[in-house]
């Protein structure tokens, strides 16, 4: 028998997800060992109807091109893993989502908009399609990417890390800017896998690993109006990066009506 073959496929993003896992070099190269490689453009590798046993995806889907492309990837893999905010969660372009009429949006941001064909939603992977694993994070964290193939690849489930961004700053023991700073953190509603890397240079969490297990937005939310936020920058902190993120996009869109209420 070959090696397990795997792909990696880009939607709506920005490519940064594939650029993590590119960027982690010697164990990238071990992982070559252990499968083939069979479409990664990143990479310079192109077969994108190449039947696999892992497909990664990267990006949302926001255009009817990327939902034909999408349902092969699906028919063609057998296991299906998302990498990323956008393919897990929506993305930055699910903003526009916000917009319901699916036409401002364009005319703010396009000298052409006719030009433009998009769905009228930008949608994460598994709004179309199943999806067997969800890797968070923008962009994810290439460790986590290697140990989901490895553990797929040996029949195990991949182990979901959903600790809060709060605890690894306890492990990495950096100071609570919340409590030290009066930030506006999201730490306590987002899950860990950036190390806590902005609190660890004084900056408050912005979420981008997506809800933590137990996310009390409610409760944070409470804080955050406490610490000054209006409920539009309420709206805002929940509604960016993970906006369709179940937890997020409840929150964001309450204090959103309520912000927005009066413009």
């Amino acid at each position: 028998m070959g090696k397990p073959s795997i792909a990696v496929h880009k939607f709506s993003s920005c490519d940064g997800c594939q650029l993590a896992f590119l960027n982690a070099g010697e164990e990238l190269l071990n992982l070559a060992e252990l499968v083939d490689i069979k479409h990664f453009l990143e990479a310079g590798v192109a077969d994108e109807y190449a039947h696999v046993d892992i497909a990664f995806v990267e990006g949302s889907i926001s255009t009817t091109d990327e939902l034909t492309r999408i349902q092969r990837v699906r028919a063609c893999s057998r296991y299906v893993v998302t990498l990323g905010a956008c393919a897990t969660a929506g993305g930055l372009q699910a903003l526009r989502n916000l917009d319901g009429s699916n036409t401002e949006w364009k005319h703010a941001i396009y000298a052409h908009p006719g030009f433009i064909h998009t769905l009228d939603q930008a949608e994460p992977v598994s709004a179309h399609i199943k999806v067997d694993f969800e890797l968070w994070g923008c962009p994810v964290n290439g460790r986590q990417v290697l140990a989901a193939v490895q553990q797929l690849l040996f029949g195990v489930a991949p182990l979901e890390q959903r600790d809060k961004v709060c605890m690894e700053c306890k492990r990495q023991h950096a100071s609570c800017v919340m409590v030290t700073a009066g930030r506006p953190c999201l730490g306590p509603v987002t899950r860990t896998g950036c190390g806590a890397l902005c609190p660890r240079f004084g900056r408050d969490c912005y979420a981008c690993f997506g809800p933590a297990g137990n996310a009390n937005t409610a409760a944070l939310s409470r804080r955050l109006e406490g610490l000054g936020l209006t409920p539009a920058d309420v709206a805002r902190r929940f509604l960016f990066i993970n906006n369709h993120a179940p937890s997020f996009n409840e929150a964001g869109k309450k204090h959103y009506r309520q912000g927005f209420s009066d413009d």
